[in-house]
C-alpha cells in the first residue's frame, strides 16, 4: 500500500467511524486514539534509543 492509497483509507474509516457517533464519542476516540499514537511512537523511541538504532 503507498501513502495515497493510506491516507485514503484512513479518511475513509474515519468518516465511516464519524457517521456512527456523536460529538462527544468522537471527540472522545479522538484523544483516545492519539494517546495510543503518542504512546507506540514513545514505545519505538526507547526500543531504538536501548538498541542503539
Amino acid at each position: 500500500m503507498n501513502s495515497l492509497e493510506l491516507t485514503t483509507t484512513i479518511t475513509a474509516l474515519a468518516n465511516a467511524i464519524a457517521c456512527k457517533l456523536n460529538v462527544d464519542q468522537l471527540n472522545l476516540l479522538g484523544v483516545i486514539l492519539t494517546q495510543l499514537g503518542d504512546t507506540l511512537a514513545t514505545i519505538a523511541t526507547q526500543r531504538s534509543f536501548c538498541e542503539g538504532g
